[in-house]
């Protein structure tokens, strides 16, 4: 009996002990929520931290509460006696006001340290009236005689695991990461963030189980402030979102509120979801408004290009075989040109003039492809000057150039052969601009190339020269700057030539101001091997129609060497033929540009591959001319869900390898990757019809079935079905009440494209 009554006591006051906690968690967790019917969201009412965020309409709680530690935002002040010192914010006072059911006004003041005692931090969160959506927005008073290094606001912690999750990033194209936490896990920092405006080429990211739910972040910044995006995982295996916003340095300011929005919220489905919903507000931008492709203001050669050639050399190694492969294929063929200057590549810059077979023989040669209907963009890098060239010392450019917090430059090797650095230079300043436009002058008009790709064009520096003509460290001019170089450019070049001007990688921000963008990320695994992650057309699935994109490593043979690097480095042999076994990686680097909206390229191209790759190069010729019958889909259409369909997968080898042959030894470095032997894209033309990209790699037959409903792309309920394939085009069928049946078979590397034709 005695036992018993123990045993009844340890249990009651057990449940007491539970009941206290239990009630001192409802006292010091109290929460004011705003909702709107779609999505809740809590604040703590004791020190404001977020405590729930619940998705109304697919029952769903993103935060664990007990990961919550600390506030939704932090703010960093730089510190002159100590480098980027951050001061630990600690406010004692917290309250808040409800003006309204969907806006919360929350404010933080008194806090902890003489230096912060006029500070005091406000936020507003606001949810859409209609969407799942909320908008953040944050002022920091009291600052006056301070400098913000940075402001991590919003900042959400503990979002909890959500099932069968995917991490998709517009990583310049597009980034899928399977397993996020798993990836992260095996950091050393355990986070992965993202610069905007730069690899981060939109201002969107999105973590998602596609049966279950999403968290979707954004930002509506439509001027192009500098920004990090990042998630962090922790012990408890919860992620921390974070938007860390760069202010500039300006300390007679006595209030800074950052002049744009974040935009939290939650989805039903993929990422393709959450670019419909990004592209919402990306079209309306002014970016979008005034891109060039849209406005017809690309020139023709570059807006026509059926295949381009990406070659390195002396013109028989460029313009050459570009010609030969022209009358082949008998459609525009066109070129990127490296190594044409007369520095070494990676370490001369700008030193490019004159070009290194000599003036005389480089104009000579550009004008007889001119007249063979092949163009050609060169290449001249937008940032770097070599710290170790004549110009430099003769010159003295760096006080021009990109300073950091501590007033040292920024330079990198990326040249391993000769170790030699490149400096950025600060587009913020004349000196720089005025020194490129002036180089773009004499590629167009002396040399009489047609235009020049920008190395390095989508990306941005920080700059803290505070004798430079820009707000110090953070903002939005270097992006203003790199408007004010392309005018420029395009003010000193004659037309004569129709040149275009092209940048790496891919950037809403850049869409005024370039002609195209490079996009290698269709060939990732050639540079980046093979991991977690998936390439995926994120930004055409926004920008199709307002950008145009193109380029590729895909590559049948091993790489080149540029002849004025280290003799003691170059290899016996270069661009030679890779292994057969790779073929199938080319065939892929293909399809996937094919049915993603892309100009097809290829780097490295000789006219022995003809015969050595004949299957390949026939593929490769094939998709140009396939993709010149469609247009008005991949080249002009809006992006859209491809049908549901079973995709056939193998096991091909994929070969990892530089740019540049050699690489002090390094040679192929292989892998194994099961990939799709059928690749899709869906288009919606202006027409209102829909085409639908096919592109096999198999070498069998492969049957090919699918059915949609005209509903979900807005179409009409009957209509007509056709194919086209290289050798024509017929009809398939018809299609009524709505409900759209296709049934094909594709030939071994078989290409086409299946057209839905509503009836008016």
């Amino acid at each position: 009996m005695k036992t018993l009554y123990s045993n009844f006591f340890f249990v009651l006051v057990f449940y007491c002990i539970s009941l206290c906690a239990t009630c001192s968690e409802r006292i010091t967790r109290e929460l004011v929520f705003i909702e709107n019917g779609k999505l809740q969201l809590g604040f703590d009412k004791g020190n404001g931290s977020l405590i729930v965020y619940n998705d109304l309409v697919n029952p769903h709680s993103f935060i664990e509460k007990r990961a919550v530690t600390g506030l939704p935002w932090e703010i960093n002040f730089y510190n002159h006696e100590e480098e980027e010192k951050k001061d630990k914010i600690i406010p004692t006072s917290f309250n808040y006001m409800k003006p309204e059911p969907f806006t919360l006004i929350l404010n933080w003041s008194d806090f902890s340290g003489n230096e912060n005692k006029n500070l005091k931090i406000t936020a507003i969160v606001t949810l859409d009236s209609k969407k799942a959506l909320s908008y953040w927005s944050i002022t920091a008073k009291g600052i006056k005689g301070k400098q913000i290094q940075s402001i991590i606001f919003p900042k959400i912690e503990g979002i909890a695991e959500i099932g069968n999750e995917k991490l998709a990033f517009p990583h310049w194209m597009g980034q899928l990461i399977n397993d996020p936490r798993s990836v992260l896990s095996k950091r050393g920092t355990k986070s992965i963030d993202w610069n905007y405006p730069g690899p981060l080429s939109m201002q969107c990211i999105a973590l998602y189980d596609k049966n279950r739910i999403g968290f979707y972040a954004s930002c509506n910044d439509s001027l192009a402030y500098t920004k990090n995006f990042s998630y962090t995982l922790d012990t408890l295996n919860t992620l921390t979102y974070k938007l860390t916003n760069y202010p500039s340095l300006d300390s007679t300011l006595d209030s800074y509120t950052i002049p744009y929005e974040a935009t939290v919220g939650s989805f039903k489905g993929d990422w393709i979801n959450a670019a419909e919903q990004y592209r919402e507000w990306g079209v309306k931008q002014k970016w979008s408004r005034e891109s060039r492709f849209p406005n017809k203001v690309v020139p023709n050669w570059l807006e026509n290009t059926a295949l381009w050639v990406w070659n390195r050399g002396m013109s028989d190694n460029v313009l050459t075989p570009a010609v030969e492969l022209k009358q082949k294929l008998e459609l525009p063929v066109n070129v990127i040109w490296h190594w044409w200057h007369g520095c070494s590549y990676d370490e001369g810059f700008p030193e490019y003039f004159p070009p290194r077979e000599g003036g005389k023989s480089f104009i000579d040669a550009v004008s007889s492809a001119q007249q063979n209907g092949v163009n050609s963009m060169v290449y001249m890098n937008q940032l770097q000057w070599g710290d170790d060239t004549e110009s430099w010392e003769k010159e003295q450019p760096s006080n021009f150039a990109v300073k950091d917090i501590n007033g040292n430059m920024l330079s990198h090797t990326y040249n391993i052969f000769t170790g030699k650095s490149l400096t950025n230079m600060c587009m913020g300043t004349s000196f720089w601009r005025n020194k490129y436009a002036s180089l773009c002058d004499r590629a167009v008009n002396t040399y009489q190339t047609n235009g020049v790709y920008m190395d390095q064009a989508c990306t941005h520096r920080r700059c803290y020269d505070s004798n430079h003509s820009h707000s110090i460290g953070g903002g939005n001019y270097w992006v203003t700057s790199f408007g004010k170089l392309t005018n420029q450019i395009r003010s000193k070049v004659s037309d004569k030539n129709n040149p275009a001007f092209a940048g790496e990688g891919c950037g809403e921000v850049f869409l005024p101001f370039l002609d195209a963008m490079l996009t290698l990320q269709v060939s990732r695994e050639r540079y980046a091997g093979v991991g977690e992650w998936e390439t995926i057309p994120f930004f055409q699935a926004v920008y199709h129609e307002y950008a145009l994109t193109y380029g590729s490593y895909s590559s049948l043979v091993t790489p080149p060497y540029d002849e004025l690097w280290p003799k003691e480095y170059s290899p016996k042999e270069t661009e030679q033929l890779l292994d057969a076994d790779f073929n199938k990686q080319f065939l892929m680097e293909q399809a996937r540009a094919f049915v993603w909206g892309m100009q097809p390229t290829i780097a490295n191209y000789h006219s022995f591959l003809n015969s050595e790759r004949a299957e390949e190069i026939d593929y490769l010729l094939d998709i140009a001319k396939l993709r010149y019958q469609a247009l008005k889909y991949l080249l002009y259409g809006e992006f859209c869900r491809s049908p549901q369909t079973d995709y056939p997968e193998e096991e091909i080898k994929i070969s990892k390898l530089s740019i540049y042959a050699g690489r002090k030894g390094k040679s192929v470095t292989t892998f194994n990757k099961k990939v799709s032997l059928l690749y899709s894209g869906t288009w919606k033309a202006k027409d209102n019809s829909v085409g639908i990209a096919l592109a096999s790699i198999s070498n069998d037959t492969l049957p090919v079935h699918f059915s949609i409903n005209s509903e979900d792309y807005k179409l009409s309920d009957k209509g007509k079905i056709y194919i086209t394939t290289t050798n024509g085009k017929e009809l398939l069928g018809s299609y009524s009440n709505g409900l759209i049946n296709v049934e094909i078979s594709l030939q071994p590397r078989g290409l086409c494209i299946v057209e839905i034709v509503p009836s008016v």
